[in-house]
C-alpha cells in the first residue's frame, strides 16, 4: 500500500513539474496513432524544432497563456527555427505538431505537445535578478519602523537577527546600485531610531519586537528579554553599516555612525557569562532560567567574536576555548563521501547549512583560523559539499533530490511547519537559501540549483521577493511549494551572492577595528 501511494505521489509530482531537459527539449511522450514525434531545443530565445516524419506537417505555437496559433503549414523540411528572442526571459512556449490539416485538439496532438522556457539571461544576469528581487524583502516589505518583518505573514512582529541580515543586504544593494546610498541611509536610519527606543536588557535586544509599539514580543514564555545570539546577528549588520557610512560620511551619516557606536558600546556581554560560557537568554522576569549555554559548534561563533570585540565589556580567550569550543570537543576530522569535515557534529554530518552562513555573512572565512580549524572557508566548503553529497546519495529516496536540487537547512516546510533540516533530520524538504547562500563556497554546484529553480520551476518557485522558502516534491502536489518568506533565509541569499560576486560585505565588515581586536583577543588569525 505504501509503495503504491508513493508511486502515485511521484506521478502527480511529475505531472505538475515539466521542465527543459539538458538540451532544452521536453521528454518525448508515448507514441500513438497519428503521433508526430519531434524534438525541441531552446538557445537564448532561438527555438529549433526537428522531426523525422516524411509527411507534411502543421505546427502550432502558444506563448505564455495565449491561444495556439499556426506558425507553419504543410511543412516538409523536417526542421523549423522559431525566433522568440524578443520575448521576456522565462516565458513558457508550447508547440503542437500534426499531419497537415490535422486537429491540434486531438488526443495525438495533445499527447505530443512539448513545452520549453525561454532562457535569455546569463548566469550573472540571473544572480543579479535574484539578488535584486530578494533585497526587496528588506526595502519594499520592511515594517514602517524600518526593521525586517519576521516573515511575510507576521504583521507587526519584527526580528532583530533578521534585521541585521537585512542591513547587510541593504549595504550590498547600495554597493550594487539597486538603491542609492541615501536610500540605504534612510532605511538604516529608521532601524537605528527604532533600536534607540526599543527595550534593551543589559544593552542586548530581544528576539522579537512589535514594530508599531516598540515593545517586546516574547519568543516563548521565558524568552521575553535579551537574546544574545540575535543581538550579535543584529550588530554584525550594524557594524557593517557603520564601516560603509564612515567613509566619506556627511553630517547625517556621521550621526548615524555615532549612534551605532553608542548602542554597540552599551551591550554588557560579560553579564551573560555563566558556567564557563555565554548564556543565550536573560529575562527581567526569569533571569537565566532558560539556562541555555552557547556552547559547541553552531551558528553562534559570531556571538563570541563580537563579545570579544566589545570596547567596553569584552570576554577573554578562555571563555571562547572552554565555552564555544568545549576545550576542543568540537573537532571532527571524519570523512563523509570522501570529504573531511574539520569541525562539527559527526552524527549530523555537520548539521544544517546555516552554520556556514549566519556568522560568515560579515566575518570573512577566507584564511580565518584558530587552534581547531586552520581555515573556516574550507570548513564551510566541506560542510556544504557533504550536505550536497548526502542529498545526491538520497538514502531516504525523496523525490527530486539531485545535483540540481539539494540543500538542507532551517526553513518552513510542509511536513513539520518549521524545522532545522539536516542529514540527521531530513523529511524531503529542500530550502533554496541552503545552496544559494553557500555560493561563495560552491559556485558551480550552487549555480546549478539557482538555474533549476529559476528556469525549470519558474513562477512556481520565484515570487515577489525572490525564491519561496522551501519545496518538498515528495508530498501531495498542492503542498509541495511553501510560499513563505523569512528574513533569516532571504538575508543570507542577498549577502552571500554579493560576497561571491565582489566580497564587498566581507571586506566592509572586516574593516572594523573592534572586530579585528576581538579576533586577536580570541587567537583567531585572519587575512
Amino acid at each position: 500500500m505504501k509503495t503504491t501511494l508513493k508511486i502515485l505521489l511521484l506521478f502527480a509530482s511529475m505531472l505538475t513539474l515539466w521542465s527543459c531537459s539538458d538540451d532544452g527539449s521536453s521528454p518525448n511522450p508515448k507514441p500513438e496513432e497519428g503521433f508526430i514525434n519531434f524534438k525541441i531545443n531552446e538557445d537564448h530565445g532561438i527555438i529549433t524544432l526537428t522531426w523525422t516524419d516524411d509527411n507534411a506537417v502543421d505546427i502550432w505555437r502558444k506563448i505564455g497563456s495565449s491561444a495556439y496559433i499556426k506558425i507553419a503549414e504543410a511543412n516538409t523540411s523536417k526542421s523549423l527555427v522559431d525566433d522568440l528572442s524578443s520575448q521576456a526571459d522565462n516565458t513558457t512556449v508550447g508547440y503542437r505538431m500534426v499531419a497537415a490539416g490535422g486537429d491540434i485538439y486531438s488526443t495525438a496532438a495533445i499527447t505530443g505537445e512539448q513545452k520549453t522556457r525561454i532562457c535569455m539571461l546569463s548566469d550573472e544576469q540571473i544572480l543579479d535578478l535574484v539578488e535584486r528581487t530578494t533585497l526587496r524583502y528588506f526595502t519594499d516589505f520592511a515594517h514602517p519602523c524600518g526593521m525586517a518583518r519576521e516573515r511575510n505573514t507576521s504583521g507587526d512582529i519584527v526580528t532583530t537577527g533578521g534585521s541585521g541580515f537585512g542591513i547587510m543586504a541593504i549595504v550590498a544593494g547600495a554597493h550594487r546600485n539597486y538603491l542609492s546610498r541615501n536610500d540605504a541611509y534612510r532605511q538604516i536610519r529608521k532601524i537605528v531610531d527604532f533600536l534607540k527606543i526599543a527595550p534593551r536588557f543589559h544593552g542586548a535586544y530581544a528576539h522579537w519586537y512589535n514594530g508599531s509599539t516598540a515593545t517586546v514580543q516574547p519568543f516563548s514564555q521565558k524568552d521575553d528579554g535579551a537574546d544574545l545570539v540575535e543581538t550579535s546577528f543584529l550588530f554584525q549588520g550594524l557594524l557593517c553599516a557603520r564601516e560603509y557610512f564612515v567613509e566619506g560620511a556627511n553630517a547625517d551619516e556621521s550621526t548615524l555612525v555615532a549612534d551605532i557606536d553608542r548602542l554597540w558600546s552599551e551591550i554588557e556581554w560579560t553579564h551573560f557569562v555563566r558556567s564557563g560560557a555565554l548564556m543565550w537568554h536573560w529575562s527581567p522576569n526569569y533571569e537565566f532560567e532558560l539556562n541555555l549555554r552557547i556552547t559547541g559548534w553552531c551558528e553562534a561563533m559570531m556571538t563570541y567574536v563580537l563579545a570579544a570585540s566589545s570596547p567596553t565589556y569584552p570576554i577573554d580567550r578562555t571563555l571562547y576555548e572552554d565555552g564555544f569550543q568545549r576545550g576542543g570537543d568540537i573537532r571532527c576530522g571524519v570523512k563523509f563521501y570522501g570529504i573531511e569535515l574539520p569541525i562539527g557534529n559527526a552524527s549530523s554530518l555537520g548539521g544544517p547549512l546555516f552554520f556556514a552562513h549566519y556568522t560568515f555573512l560579515g566575518l570573512d572565512p577566507r584564511g580565518l583560523g584558530d587552534s581547531l580549524c586552520s581555515d573556516y572557508f574550507e570548513q564551510n566548503k566541506a560542510h556544504t559539499l557533504i550536505n550536497r553529497a548526502y542529498c545526491i546519495d538520497n538514502p531516504s529516496n525523496f523525490f527530486g533530490y539531485g545535483e540540481n536540487l539539494w540543500g538542507l537547512t532551517a526553513s518552513d516546510c510542509p511536513v513539520d511547519g518549521y524545522a532545522a533540516h539536516s542529514p540527521s533530520n531530513d523529511n524531503g524538504t529542500i530550502s533554496p537559501t541552503a545552496a544559494i547562500s553557500s555560493i561563495p563556497y560552491t559556485p558551480e554546484e550552487s549555480m546549478a540549483v539557482v538555474k533549476y529553480l529559476y528556469r525549470d520551476m519558474g513562477e512556481r518557485m520565484f515570487g515577489e521577493y525572490g525564491f519561496y522558502d522551501a519545496l518538498n516534491l515528495s508530498v501531495a502536489a498542492d503542498r509541495q511549494i511553501v510560499k513563505s518568506y523569512l528574513a533569516i533565509d532571504q538575508g543570507p541569499i542577498v549577502v552571500m551572492i554579493e560576497n561571491y560576486r565582489s566580497q564587498f560585505i566581507w571586506d566592509t565588515f572586516m574593516k572594523n577595528k573592534d572586530v579585528l581586536r576581538g579576533l586577536e583577543r580570541l587567537g583567531i588569525s585572519h587575512r
